[in-house]
C-alpha cells in the first residue's frame, strides 16, 4: 500500500517538541501534541499518564482545542520528552482522530524521513465511525 504525503508543517513539530522539552515532567507527562487547527492557530497539550490508563496527548489535544473553540483540525503531531522526536499514534489515537477528523494529516517518521500522511493511511480498511450512522429524519 502506498501513502500519499503531504508538506509537512515544521512549525507544528517544533511547537510540539517546544512543549515536550519545557512541559513534560517526570513519568506523568511524557509525550506532548500539537495540532494546527483550519484557522492557523496551534493547539498544544500533554499526555496524563496514569497505571490506571491516562489519555494519550492526542486525545487530550482534541479536547483542548475543543476549549478553545478549535473544531477543524487540519494536522497533528506528537513529540516525546527527553528529545524522542516525533512518536506516532497509537492505535486507539488512530482510530478517534479518524472518527473526528476524517481528512487529518499527521505527521509521523523520524528525523529527515519526517512526512505527513493522512489519517486514513495509518488505518487501512478503517471502521469509519460517521459513515455508519444512520440520517436521522
Amino acid at each position: 500500500m502506498t501513502t500519499q504525503t503531504h508538506h509537512v508543517d515544521h512549525e507544528l513539530v517544533q511547537a510540539a517538541a517546544h512543549v515536550a522539552r519545557t512541559r513534560c515532567r517526570g513519568g506523568n507527562h511524557t509525550v506532548a501534541a500539537a495540532a494546527r487547527a483550519r484557522d492557523g492557530r496551534i493547539v498544544t497539550a500533554v499526555n496524563a499518564y496514569h497505571f490506571t490508563g491516562g489519555p494519550c496527548a492526542e486525545l487530550v489535544l482534541i479536547g483542548a482545542a475543543a476549549a478553545e473553540g478549535a473544531y477543524d483540525l487540519e494536522t497533528i503531531v506528537a513529540v516525546g520528552d527527553r528529545g524522542r522526536g516525533v512518536l506516532p499514534p497509537c492505535g486507539r489515537c488512530r482510530q478517534v482522530l479518524l472518527d473526528y477528523f476524517p481528512a487529518l494529516g499527521v505527521i509521523v517518521g523520524e528525523g529527515d524521513r519526517v512526512r505527513t500522511v493522512p489519517v486514513t493511511g495509518l488505518l487501512p480498511e478503517s471502521y469509519v465511525w460517521a459513515d455508519q450512522q444512520l440520517d436521522a429524519e
